[in-house]
C-alpha cells in the first residue's frame, strides 16, 4: 500500500502559529473590555440618574413651593403656574429612575414619590380654598406644609443621590480590580504566548531547514559536476515546485552538457572548414595564373595589385590565429577577395563597399562576410547572364552592427530557400559536394555559437536577387581582451 506524504506549508504554519498567539492575546482582553464596559455603561446610568435627580431636587425645593406661592399670592391662577404638571413629571421621573436604580437604592425615591402624592394633595386643597373663597391665612397655612414636604422630599433624594454615590464609588473599586486581574493575566499570557511563539519558531525553522539542506547538498554536488543527483519529495508545499524544477534542471543540464559537447565538435569542424574553404587550391591557383599571365603581358600594375590583394587575403585569413578582427580589417579581406575575383570576372562581376570607417575598430568574428561574398558570387553573379552587382554595407544601429550582403543575381526558389533555413536550423557544416551553401551554414553556426544568440543569419531571396544579413553586438577590442581571458582561466 501507498503511503500519501501529506503536504505542509510554511505559510499555514506560520498562519496556524499566529491564529493561536492572537487568541490567546486577545481573548484576555476580550474578557476584561466586555466587563469594564459593562460596568461602565452602568457607571455611566448612575452619573446620569445623579443629574436627573439633582435637576429634580431644584424643582421639588424651590420650583413647586413658588408656583404655590404665586397661586396662593393671587399672582397666578392654578391653571396658570402648571402645577399639576410639575408634579406630574416630578413623578414620571422618580417611576423612571426606580426602574433603572438598585432596590436598595430605591427605596427613598419610594418614600420620596409617595411623599409627592401627599404634595399633591396639599395643592388640591389650595385649589379648592381658593375655590370656597376662604380666607389667605388658611392657604397659608398649607403653603407652610407644603414647603415642609418639598423639604422632606429634598433630604429624601440627598439620600438617594449619597446611595448612588456609594454604589458607584464601589463599582470603580470593582474596575480597578478587574483592571488589575487583567493586567497581571495579560502578563501571564503574553509570557505563555512568548514561549509558545520560540517553541512554534524552533519547529517550523526545523521543518523548512531539513529540506533547505537537501536542496543545498544537491545543488552543490550539481555545481561540482555530479548531474545524476537529484531530490527527494519533500513535504514542504512551497518547496515542491522548487524541488521538481531543480531534478528538472539537473534533467536538462545532462541535455545541455551533451549538446555542448556537440556543439564543440561542430563548432571545431565549422571553423576547419572555413580555414580550408579560404585557403581553396584551385582559387590559388587561379589567382597564381592570373598573376603569371599579368607579368607576361607586360601589366606591372595589375601584377602589384593582385600579389597585394591576395597577400592581405592570406594574412587576415589567418591573423595569427585571432578569432576577432576589427572591422576595418574584415572590410580589406573582402576588398582583397573582390579584386582577385573580378580580375577572373571582369566582364561579368561588379560589387560595391559599403562600410563607413566610424566603425571600423569594432571587433567582429573574422571571417562572416567573405563566405558571404563567396557565396553572392558563385551562387548569384556567377550564373546570371550578363553578370551582376554584389554589394557590402555596414552600419552601426542602437549599439548593434548590422551588416548585409546582397547580389542581383538568379536567386533562390522557395523550395531551396526553405532547405537552406531548415540546414541552417538544424546547425550542420557538413554537406554534400555540390549542394550549396555551406558558406551561410557555416557562418549562421558561428554566429550562433561565438555571440551566444538564437538567431543568425537572415535569408531574402527572389527573382531579383539574394540579401543575407545578420546583427552583432558592439564590441570593443578591451571587451575582446577582457572575455578571452575570463574564458582562459
Amino acid at each position: 500500500m501507498v503511503k500519501i506524504r501529506k503536504e505542509k506549508s510554511i505559510i499555514g504554519k506560520i498562519d496556524s502559529m499566529s491564529q493561536r498567539l492572537v487568541i490567546m492575546l486577545v481573548f484576555p482582553v476580550f474578557v476584561s473590555l466586555v466587563f469594564m464596559l459593562l460596568y461602565a455603561g452602568r457607571y455611566h446610568s448612575a452619573i446620569k440618574r445623579m443629574e436627573t435627580i439633582a435637576n429634580l431636587k431644584t424643582v421639588v425645593s424651590e420650583k413647586i413651593p413658588e408656583s404655590v406661592w404665586a397661586i396662593v399670592s393671587g399672582k397666578e391662577t392654578v391653571a396658570e403656574s402648571k402645577i399639576y404638571t410639575t408634579i406630574h413629571d416630578v413623578h414620571e421621573t422618580l417611576q423612571q429612575i426606580m426602574g433603572k436604580a438598585d432596590d436598595d437604592d430605591s427605596l427613598s425615591l419610594v418614600v420620596a414619590d409617595r411623599t409627592m402624592q401627599t404634595l399633591e394633595n396639599y395643592v388640591d386643597q389650595i385649589r379648592d380654598n381658593i375655590e370656597e373663597e376662604r380666607s389667605v391665612v388658611e392657604n397659608e397655612e398649607v403653603l407652610n406644609e407644603i414647603r415642609g414636604v418639598s423639604s422632606l422630599v429634598d433630604s429624601m433624594l440627598n439620600e438617594y443621590i449619597a446611595k448612588e454615590i456609594e454604589s458607584t464609588a464601589k463599582r470603580s473599586a470593582t474596575i480597578q480590580l478587574l483592571i488589575l486581574i487583567t493586567a497581571v493575566g495579560e502578563g501571564i499570557f503574553v509570557i505563555l504566548a512568548w514561549y509558545l511563539r520560540n517553541r512554534s519558531m524552533k519547529q517550523t525553522a526545523a521543518f523548512v531547514k531539513r529540506p533547505i539542506d537537501r536542496l543545498e547538498e544537491v545543488t552543490t554536488r550539481l555545481a561540482e559536476g555530479t548531474l545524476d543527483a537529484r531530490l527527494k519529495e519533500t513535504e514542504v508545499t512551497e518547496l515542491r515546485n522548487l524541488t521538481i524544477s531543480v531534478n528538472t534542471m539537473a534533467d536538462r543540464l545532462e541535455e545541455m552538457m551533451e549538446k555542448s559537447h556537440q556543439d564543440e565538435r561542430n563548432l571545431r569542424k565549422a571553423e576547419l572548414r572555413t580555414l580550408q574553404t579560404q585557403i581553396n587550391p584551385h582559387f590559388l591557383y587561379n589567382t597564381l595564373d592570373a598573376i603569371v599571365w599579368k607579368a607576361e603581358a607586360g601589366e606591372k600594375n595589375e601584377v602589384i595589385q593582385l600579389t597585394g590583394a591576395l597577400c592581405d587575403f592570406f594574412r587576415i585569413s589567418l591573423s595569427s590565429g585571432a578569432d576577432w578582427i576589427p572591422i576595418f580589417q574584415e572590410r580589406k579581406h573582402i576588398e582583397g577577395y573582390l579584386t582577385i575575383q573580378q580580375t577572373r570576372y571582369r566582364d561579368i562581376l561588379r560589387y560595391e563597399i559599403d562600410i563607413p570607417d566610424e566603425i571600423g575598430e569594432y571587433y567582429i568574428l573574422k571571417l562572416l562576410l567573405q563566405p558571404l561574398v563567396e557565396n553572392a558570387l558563385y551562387h548569384g553573379i556567377k550564373n546570371c547572364r550578363g553578370g551582376g552587382t554584389i554589394r557590402v554595407s555596414g552600419r552601426l544601429v542602437e549599439n548593434m552592427l548590422e551588416f548585409s550582403v546582397s547580389d542581383t543575381g538568379t536567386g533562390m526558389t522557395e523550395e531551396q530557400l526553405t532547405e537552406l533555413k531548415e540546414r541552417m536550423k538544424a546547425g550542420q557544416p557538413t554537406v554534400s559536394e555540390g549542394t550549396g551553401g555551406f558558406g551561410l551554414v557555416n557562418v549562421n553556426l558561428r554566429l550562433r555559437l561565438y555571440y551566444t544568440r538564437q538567431e543568425g543569419l537572415l535569408i531574402e531571396s527572389g527573382r531579383t536577387g539574394t540579401t543575407v544579413s545578420f546583427r552583432v553586438p558592439c564590441r570593443t577590442r578591451e571587451e575582446i581582451t577582457e572575455d578571452e581571458s575570463v574564458h582562459s582561466r
